[in-house]
């Protein structure tokens, strides 16, 4: 996959419509607050270039899963209110995604002024990469930028379809930020390299593992998705989550890691409980000897121990997924301490990478999110990047060198 795309410095964009597609997609209370607003604030420096030329941004995102169908609670309302607070100037919202009307809007648009279009996922053609919906769309813009990187593994209408109908395909500053980062984990990290993977699930992981273990030096494996490597080398792990449909693949990972002269460590102690609540009891077992009723949590303080001294050697990190169930305190422990390992080794010169998910949330709880490189905003478009995989959003781009 190519990562030398067209840039959103490399096209004019006075007097221009410019269809930026961004990734608004915020959580939302019962009320329809917004409670974070990180992705709106990651979009500004593209939003803000674009007006500083005098360009004039059609705004383009999806909310929420509303399965094309209009649902008015995952209305881009409140996005439009937040956003015209973050830059003090006009947000319009077209009530209608495409159409007359909306191209309308978009033709009248002045100067300073910002059109936000009504979410993208309100019309099934947009999951679906619609022709049609794709070629409306396009009508609202004379140039195309492309910001919302946790999207960009989507072949979707506003990812991919449209750029079929524009000559000009910019990435903005954020999806040049990730495609930095990632790019440089993905392609020439410094050594020693070591990956942190963690998480319930392998299945979503198993490609990221394989294209990883000739890369790096060491993968450190955490969460739930240990238990199944565990039971795959014969070891009882009591009531702890496994995906046996697994099993073989991760005998295979085991082996290829071998091959590969990779250190592949798993947990060697865990924490232990009968049941996932904040008032449970916990105890601190071997990995050799977790109790036929007991459900792994977190890892142990042996393993976080050993964890952070590998990683305090590394001189490239790459995080993705969480140690256990953080959500709960008494089962936090080891994200958290992964989590302050990787700021502290980033503090001595080392370049840390999130990769997005629920490792971000776990960062954000440390309250040490500028002690990272790169924090990245696509948790998906993350690991299929690290993957090896080609994103259709990103593929889609114009290249540099033919313009």
């Amino acid at each position: 996959m190519k990562l030398n795309k067209l840039k959103i410095t490399d096209i004019e964009l006075k007097d221009k419509r410019v269809f930026t597609r961004l990734d608004l997609n915020v959580p939302l209370d019962s009320n329809c607050n917004i409670t974070d607003d990180y992705r709106m604030v990651s979009a500004l420096p593209t939003i803000r270039h674009i007006l500083e030329k005098g360009g004039k941004p059609i705004l383009a995102s999806h909310l929420g899963r509303p399965k094309g169908k209009v649902v008015a609670e995952l209305s881009m309302k409140p996005v439009r209110k937040q956003m015209e607070e973050l830059l003090s100037t006009e947000v319009i919202l077209a009530r209608n995604i495409v159409g007359s009307d909306s191209i309308e809007m978009s033709n009248n648009l002045k100067t300073g002024q910002i059109l936000l279009l009504e979410n993208l996922r309100f019309d099934p053609g947009e999951k679906k990469n619609d022709p049609d919906f794709s070629k409306q769309l396009s009508l609202l813009g004379d140039v195309y930028v492309n910001d919302a990187f946790g999207t960009a593994h989507r072949a979707h209408s506003s990812v991919s379809g449209i750029t079929k109908y524009y000559e000009q395909r910019a990435m903005g500053f954020l999806m040049k930020k990730e495609m930095r980062w990632l790019g440089y984990v993905a392609e020439n990290p410094n050594k020693p390299f070591i990956a942190v993977l963690g998480g319930a699930k392998i299945s979503g992981k198993i490609d990221v593992i394989m294209n990883l273990i000739p890369r790096v030096d060491t993968i450190l494996i955490g969460g739930a998705m240990a238990f199944t490597f565990l039971k795959a080398r014969g070891v009882n792990v009591g009531k702890s989550l496994v995906d046996d449909s697994k099993i073989d693949e991760a005998k295979k990972i085991c082996k290829y890691a071998i091959e590969q002269n990779t250190n592949f460590l798993l947990p060697n102690d865990f924490i232990v409980t009968t049941e996932i609540s904040e008032d449970a009891q916990t105890e601190i077992v071997d990995r050799e000897n977790i109790p036929e009723d007991r459900i792994g949590v977190d890892i142990g303080p042996m393993t976080i121990k050993i964890f952070t001294h590998a990683l305090l050697t590394a001189q490239t990190i790459f995080w993705n997924g969480p140690m256990g169930i953080f959500e709960i305190e008494k089962f936090s422990n080891g994200t958290l301490d992964i989590a302050r390992t990787i700021a502290l080794t980033t503090r001595k010169g080392a370049i840390a990478v999130v990769g997005g998910g629920d490792s971000v949330s776990a960062v954000n709880q440390t309250g040490l999110q500028k002690s990272f490189t790169h924090i990245s905003t696509g948790g998906g478009a993350s690991l299929e990047f690290i993957a090896g995989k080609e994103l259709p959003g990103i593929v889609s781009l114009s290249d540099r060198e033919n313009t």
